[in-house]
């Protein structure tokens, strides 16, 4: 695909994103050509953009082995990773990610459809992808996390923000999040849950120990809540607690005590 002023004007492209086109590409240039230049700048709000208008390609970029960029990687298509991958600044794909094993970004981690990876994911500001994220260790995100379809983690899943998902939301370990916690389908945690907000369910909500929300906890019509699933009954009301402003409805096990 090749972009033109033209098309980026159709598009109602910003002022300043159509004169730094002009000024790169006075000729135009093609898609992946421009997402290049675009992650060199560090121009991550134009290249979500771009991606987000232009949709993705059908192209593959396939790594062998470990890879580093010392900049962002804006990628049209999918990106495929042997082993691990680090990203100084965004992680943009039009597509999906899937790295056999752990995938890191300085910055924001975005893809068009999954993230998959066989080890940790962790951005140091947003997690985003269109279908499933899923990693066989820890989430870890210094703003949100967000998936159109399921959140699943080997270990623990930790948001600067919020956590929100499309389907489930599963973790080995502990869930925690600054502000709420949503998912259209049920929420699992080895361990404990905890949300700044709100914590919601489509479906059921399970923790390992305790359940702590700064509002409401709610699952949803005719499911349960249960805390302190792995918890003995000796330490039940130490550990087993559900905190919230107001006592859950279908608390089926753990100690209700007001926020």
């Amino acid at each position: 695909m090749q972009i033109t002023l033209e098309w980026l004007k159709e598009k109602n492209a910003c002022a300043d994103g159509v004169e730094w086109f002009q000024r790169n590409f006075p000729a135009g240039g093609g898609y992946q050509a421009v997402l290049d230049a675009l992650a060199h700048e560090n121009l991550s709000s134009w290249g979500s953009w771009l991606l987000s208008t232009a949709g993705p390609a059908g192209t593959v970029l396939k790594i062998n082995g470990d890879y580093e960029a010392h900049f962002g990687l804006y990628f049209a298509g999918r990106v495929e990773i042997s082993e691990s991958i680090k990203v100084a600044g965004h992680f943009l794909a039009g597509s999906g990610i899937k790295a056999g094993s752990g995938i890191k970004a300085g910055s924001g981690i975005k893809a068009g459809s999954g993230i998959e990876a066989g080890s940790g994911i962790k951005a140091g500001e947003g997690i985003e992808a269109g279908e499933g994220i899923e990693a066989g260790e820890g989430i870890e995100a210094g703003e949100g996390i967000e998936a159109g379809w399921g959140i699943e983690a080997g270990e623990g899943i930790e948001a600067g923000w919020g956590i929100e998902a499309g389907w489930d939301i599963e973790a080995g370990e502990g869930i925690e999040a600054g502000e709420g916690i949503e998912a259209g389908w049920g929420i699992k945690a080895g361990e404990g849950i905890e949300a700044g907000e709100g914590i919601e369910a489509g479906e059921g909500i399970e923790a390992g120990s305790g359940i702590k929300a700064g509002e409401g906890i709610k699952a949803g019509e005719g499911y349960g809540i249960f805390a302190g699933v792995r918890i003995k009954i000796s330490n039940w009301s130490k550990h087993a607690l559900v905190v919230a402003k107001k006592k859950p409805t279908n608390l089926i096990s753990g100690e209700w005590k007001e926020k």
